[in-house]
């Protein structure tokens, strides 16, 4: 009998078997320490070179593996040297062996694709018919840096707040554009109510982990500084949740390593005592329903920070919540913005998501960006039916824009595909039959008047149909065209309103 073929048979079982339980260290090592915080990306979102330069050095850093090259400290300030040790992120020991750490990192970078392909879109793109265009001009200014934009239907005019912490009110009767306020930094939020301003600004609106955020009242000259040491809150919601006469102030605190969303309450002295409803951060947009029908208001919330997901605050006695978290998303994705509506017509609050933020770690242009449907199943749980492909989308709102019974979208896209599709920074989308998902696409072309990053809708003409309103931020913080760069510093468009055509 020759025993050659058999001991190469075991030879060759040996080496598989070997490299099998490699294999599967690698991936218990993946499964394990890049889920442990949010979901586990798929190894192929991202190309070689960001994960090898940008996220692993992170990761590892998050897990106690610092180097020279990543120093989570790195040419910060002492004081905020103190505030990044004191969130804990960074642990001063490795909570991984250094072998485990080599194994894992190698494994992601020969697993991962050499460049990631950015899908075109799916729905042939015509130009924007729907809205006719009309260019805002508020200032003398060229350029602008808006970080607050609202609709005030009740005095006819559009609020709006810039980074340096002014704020405006832009008459849409007499088109006069005058300064209410100045606020010192970015502003968030403002609301009027009669002679009083309820104003939240950011603080530092950089990434960091210093809170310098505050929520103020001003009534003529005198300012109440309802909260201040927010983490640079993003959104703020005012509403009565309890039913009591007084309006509760949710705050979003996106923060930054660390976050959390607030609900401040009203005492029986006029103060206001804070409350954390979520201790994470990311919160970045706040939606009151009653979603149990159990009559109490309920939140919604959107985290896009790290662990990326939809929750329910289901509202209990005395303003507190047991919490529900309904959708998860990649944490690569770059969760923006969110809508609650019954797109389906079932009685039941669907929600509708846009992913598309793309000024971190990860800057490349993403298949899976783009704006998606998820259908509640009457009890809560919702479930994604449709996704729309669109490079940098940060905004959607949800309306029957030309009134024919269903839900179409105007979707906003702050990094597009500013090379080959720069014209798909606004789309609209028409429903044309809501149970096949079939849409027609409309798109704005004219690039060159500013980089959109904020909108609101209204019916701003009293014409019985809803209009939109963007302003812009004309700030380069990812990569764009040059030309484009060029033209958005000598801009003079601050706002571009876009006014149904149905009426």
């Amino acid at each position: 009998m020759d025993f050659k073929p058999v001991i190469f048979f075991i030879l060759l079982c040996s080496f598989l078997s070997c490299n099998t339980k490699k294999s599967q260290k690698e991936v218990v090592l993946y499964e394990t320490y890049c889920a442990s915080c949010h979901m586990a990306p798929s190894i192929n979102d991202l190309p070689k070179h960001i994960w090898k330069d940008n996220v692993l050095p992170e990761m590892g850093a998050r897990l106690g593996i610092i180097t020279p090259e990543h120093h989570p400290y790195y040419k910060h300030s002492f004081d905020e040297q103190i505030a990044i040790i004191k969130t804990g992120i960074y642990p001063s020991r490795p909570i991984i062996k250094e072998e485990d750490w080599k194994l894992l990192a190698d494994y992601i970078v020969k697993m991962a694709p050499d460049s990631v392909v950015n899908n075109p879109l799916k729905i042939k793109n015509s130009e924007l018919s729907q809205f006719k265009t009309k260019p805002v001009t508020l200032d003398s200014v060229k350029g602008n840096l808006y970080t607050f934009l609202k609709i005030d239907t009740v005095n006819h005019q559009i609020l709006t707040g810039n980074r340096r912490g002014a704020l405006s009110a832009y008459n849409l009767n007499t088109k006069e554009n005058i300064v209410l306020g100045n606020f010192n930094q970015a502003i968030t939020d403002a609301r009027i109510v009669g002679d009083s301003m309820f104003i939240t600004n950011m603080g530092v609106m950089d990434p960091n982990e210093i809170p310098r955020g505050k929520t103020v009242l001003r009534s003529g000259s005198a300012t109440a500084v309802l909260q201040d040491s927010l983490h640079r809150p993003v959104h703020t919601l005012y509403i009565d949740l309890n039913n009591n006469g007084n309006e509760e102030i949710i705050i979003s605190e996106f923060g930054n390593l660390k976050g959390k969303l607030t609900l401040l309450e009203k005492d029986t002295y006029g103060f206001y005592k804070n409350k954390t409803l979520l201790n994470l951060p990311g919160s970045i947009r706040v939606i009151a329903k009653d979603m149990d029908r159990d009559g109490k208001k309920d939140l919604i919330v959107m985290a896009a920070q790290g662990d990326e997901a939809i929750y329910i605050l289901y509202q209990k006695e005395n303003l507190n919540f047991d919490i529900d978290k309904v959708l998860r998303f990649n944490p690569v994705y770059g969760s923006s913005w969110f809508e609650l509506v019954d797109y389906n017509g079932d009685g039941y609050d669907d929600i509708i998501t846009v992913n598309g933020d793309n000024a971190d770690k990860s800057i490349i242009h993403k298949p899976y960006h783009g704006m998606r449907i998820h259908i509640n199943d009457g009890s809560n749980n919702f479930k994604e039916t449709y996704f729309y492909p669109l490079n940098g989308a940060t905004r959607v709102i949800a309306n029957d824009f030309d009134k024919d019974g269903d839900v179409d979208f105007a979707l906003l896209a702050t990094f597009p595909d500013y090379e080959k599709h720069p014209d798909y920074n606004i789309v609209y989308l028409k429903n044309e039959n809501s149970a096949d998902y079939r849409f027609t696409s409309e798109h704005f072309a004219d690039t060159k008047m500013g980089r959109w990053f904020l909108m609101d809708s209204a019916d701003i003409d009293n014409d019985g149909d809803e209009d939109l309103v963007l302003s812009a931020l004309n700030y380069s913080f990812t990569p764009v065209p040059e030309y484009l760069n060029e033209a958005w510093k000598e801009s003079y468009t601050d706002l571009l309103i876009l006014e149904n055509k149905l009426h």
